[in-house]
């Protein structure tokens, strides 16, 4: 990556662990934001999270760091899931958040209450879930409805530390039903088609924190690969996964200056 990142392209950047945690914004992500894009980079924000819609995302991402990017820069996991359904599915029953089921809605697909009503189930990060809704889903799957992850993420960063994402919901759901889910969230096809269409010629760089997730997209499609040490990840973890990116910052605020010098030589 670095020996071609003089000239602009697409950047891809994940949220939660790169540009804040939880709702603490890491320390100079605005100001880096702003650097990179008036250096001529094209900024795309991709993200396994399903609670958010892309307004959303653009609320918590000016209020966390100031920067506010168009909406359409936006994709989540929660459209790539509701794009990988629209057409082949009527009636999901969601394990999830109201951005889930926003995503749903827009692709014509109906959120139903009841299990035996449900072509498919649909599971993300749900922080309100219940026994009784999980107990719902795992009848559902087993009378023949689809499973369908929108991630399988086990945790995600926040300050205090990581806490259950919605892999985790998704990985009780397998283990009651002995099925394993369709995912659609980084690193899977369905994600990496939404973001490819927003890719602008030239060099693209996917910048994460998490290996098998945020790099894994970037190597399966031939991006360049940015770790940074601000979220779940760690140096270790990427020695003991094998896996070499071509680069490893601290946090996103050191990127323009990496960029910027890359330039100069």
């Amino acid at each position: 990556m670095v020996g071609v990142a003089a000239k602009p392209g697409t950047i891809i950047l994940d949220l939660d662990g790169v540009l804040y945690l939880d709702v603490e914004g890491v320390p100079g992500a605005g100001e880096a934001l702003q650097e990179l894009e008036t250096a001529g980079h094209r900024l795309v924000f991709a993200t396994n999270n399903a609670t958010m819609t892309q307004d959303t995302v653009v609320r918590h991402l000016a209020e966390r760091t100031g920067f506010s990017p168009s909406p359409d820069a936006v994709v989540t996991s929660g459209m790539a899931t509701a794009h990988h359904l629209a057409g082949e599915v009527d009636r999901v029953l969601v394990l999830g958040e109201a951005g889930l089921e926003e995503a749903l809605r827009s692709e014509g697909i109906t959120v139903v209450a009841g299990w035996r009503d449900a072509d498919a189930v649909v599971v993300g990060l749900d922080r309100g879930l219940t026994y009784e809704r999980l107990t719902s889903a795992v009848l559902a799957i087993a009378g023949g409805a689809r499973f369908v992850a929108t991630n399988v993420d086990s945790t995600y960063p926040t300050p205090e530390g990581l806490h259950p994402g919605g892999g985790a919901i998704a990985a009780a759901v397998a283990a009651a039903t002995g099925v394993n889910p369709e995912v659609c969230g980084k690193p899977h096809e369905p994600m990496r088609a939404l973001v490819r269409s927003r890719v602008a010629e030239g060099a693209v760089w996917v910048v994460g924190d998490r290996i098998d997730t945020d790099l894994a997209m970037g190597r399966a499609e031939g991006w360049g690969t940015v770790l940074v040490l601000t979220g779940v990840d760690t140096e270790d973890d990427l020695v003991a996964a094998g896996f070499a990116p071509d680069l490893v910052i601290a946090s996103i605020a050191e990127l323009p200056a990496v960029l910027a010098a890359q330039k100069r030589n």
